[in-house]
């Protein structure tokens, strides 16, 4: 189990029965807050919850409570938000990260060796050794690992990890005899193999060339997904999160999704958005699903992949690495394929999230947006995924066709000091640019990129408007010019991620005829240090007016 989850100290009570209450609720005596329709912060003291679980209505502090036949509960004196919704994350990622080995609190290659000797030693049924989180950056390696050092560790199984940002792979000698993968082995489309003396490969595999190795890895049974399910909507819940845009959907998981609803077990709200066309046919057909379950689960539209990450080197960049000459980076689909895949799916009504990373990988989604948008009119709320590094001169091309720009301002925390190796000062004029993107218009919806980083949204605010990790650094904040202020980094995790996943007027305002999902605090996010953001965590989360969620007293 990952670290960041075993320090909870929590204990989570999920109410799974699919009645809601039998009588209207009020919550009262709570520093309430929310976003108007007008974008700006709303105060309220008590919260009236009707019986189908929607708000009913919101009363300012002094205003007098109507007669009512409700139960009553005492927030005493806590701040009571929106339930929070992340932009992007990967629902079923976190739960099997939580159930298989987890190498993101490891800093060094010995240290991470030695979990995963252990690992392994706790499971010796386990066919396959399998996990993610490593980071040669934590390291300090200055190169990848590989599969010699990783037979070390583990000889007489197959082994295969992901790297933390889920764009690379790291594999024993035992996992590349079973994918029959040699020095004769060609680098994939949008991939490549990392080789050694006489072209053999090393054992570390980037973007589409991971697939040599994953296509052989045993998948998972339904129990087992479902089982993964539970621990990443328990996971979710503990942290304040009531509704998530799962990015990169398969069947298989929309499958998990459905089956957890049938039996009135689906209390995260997900907004889907399938992995390439194919699960967005099987899933979705000619169009977007409806909202299933009480507005619990949607296929919006589809995730594709323009480049890698820079962590890997696979961010597609438009000039070669500061620190790695004569590599630019993957592209990872070819110009004229982009723009026939997203006019299928326009032609649909699907939403498209592109994930873009490189500052090359930005210009080409955004100057495909500007291509077809003319063509495809309506609301289409047009999605650019990351955003990380953008050339200063394109960023004003987020300003029209109602781009999204979700970003996780936790990357830049992650981030900071490889991005400095990876890329030359000028371009770290457009890195992380909250701020300037948000300036053109563009709509800014915040999320964490779990298992990346941990889904703490409270942990994203603190980023969002110091610039500063957890312990103040850099003094002042990282271009602190690009911070943005409280109630912006507070809408773009509530009503702005809401608008972001078509979910605007269902829930994400806690206005009355929406659902209600909050959640309650001990801390006013508004006002709040950065440390006590980055310290803050929930004490209740509730979905349609239903606790699913408490911490420990």
């Amino acid at each position: 189990m990952p670290k960041w989850i075993a320090a909870l100290g929590v204990c989570v009570t999920l109410l799974l029965a699919s009645a809601p209450l039998r009588a209207d609720t009020l919550i009262d005596n709570v520093n309430g807050i929310t976003v108007g329709k007008d974008g700006e912060v709303e105060r309220f003291a008590a919260l009236l919850v009707s019986d189908d679980g929607r708000v009913r209505a919101t009363y300012k502090r002094g205003e007098r409570l109507p007669r009512l036949n409700a139960t009553r509960i005492d927030g005493k004196g806590r701040t009571l938000i929106p339930g929070i919704i992340d932009s992007h994350l990967h629902v079923m990622g976190i739960g099997f990260g939580a159930l298989t080995l987890d190498l993101s609190d490891t800093r060094s290659l010995p240290e991470a060796l030695e979990k995963i000797r252990s690992f392994a030693a706790e499971n010796p049924n386990r066919p396959w050794i399998l996990g993610r989180g490593w980071n040669q950056e934590l390291w300090g390696l200055g190169r990848f690992p590989t599969a010699a050092e990783l037979d070390g560790a583990v000889a007489d199984r197959p082994v295969w990890l992901e790297r933390v940002d889920g764009h690379a792979g790291w594999a024993n000698s035992a996992a590349l005899r079973l994918a029959g993968v040699d020095a004769a082995t060609a680098d994939p489309a949008g991939g490549r193999v990392e080789r050694g003396a006489g072209g053999a490969p090393t054992g570390i595999f980037i973007d589409a060339a991971s697939d040599l190795v994953a296509r052989v890895v045993p998948p998972p049974r339904a129990v087992e997904r479902d089982r993964a399910f539970r621990e990443a909507q328990e996971i979710l819940h503990s942290f304040g999160v009531t509704a998530a845009a799962d990015m990169g959907t398969t069947i298989e998981d929309w499958q998990t999704f459905r089956r957890a609803g049938d039996y009135g077990q689906l209390t995260l709200r997900v907004m889907a958005y399938a992995a390439g066309v194919e699960a967005m046919d099987l899933i979705g057909g000619s169009g977007p699903t409806p909202w299933l379950y009480g507005d619990r689960l949607r296929l919006n539209g589809i995730k594709l992949y323009l480049d890698g990450a820079l962590g890997s080197r696979g961010a597609w960049l438009k000039a070669p690495y500061a620190d790695d000459a004569g590599n630019s980076g993957l592209q990872l689909i070819d110009d004229a394929r982009l723009r026939n895949i997203m006019s299928r799916a326009a032609i649909g009504g699907f939403q498209i999230a592109a994930h873009a990373i490189g500052d090359a990988a930005n210009a080409e989604a955004l100057s495909a947006i500007h291509e077809l948008a003319p063509s495809y009119d309506g609301d289409r709320r047009w999605r650019i995924e990351h955003g990380q590094i953008v050339d200063p001169s394109d960023i004003a091309l987020f300003a029209s066709h109602g781009i999204i720009a979700s970003m996780q301002p936790v990357h830049q925390i992650s981030d900071r000091t490889m991005a400095e190796a990876r890329l030359d000062p000028a371009r770290l004029g457009g890195a992380y640019a909250w701020h300037t993107i948000g300036e053109t218009g563009a709509k800014l919806a915040f999320g964490s990129d779990a298992p990346v980083e941990a889904p703490n949204p409270f942990a994203g605010m603190a980023a969002a408007i110091s610039r500063t990790d957890r312990d103040g650094s850099p003094a002042g904040g990282w271009r602190p010019e690009e911070r943005v202020t409280p109630a912006q980094a507070f809408a773009a995790f509530t009503a702005d991620g809401a608008y972001a996943g078509f979910a605007d007027g269902r829930f994400g305002r806690l206005v009355p005829g929406e659902w209600a999902d909050f959640v309650l605090l001990d801390l006013d996010p508004l006002t709040a240090s950065p440390q006590q953001l980055y310290a803050a965590r929930a004490r209740e989360t509730w979905v349609a007016g239903r606790q699913v969620y408490r911490a420990a007293q």
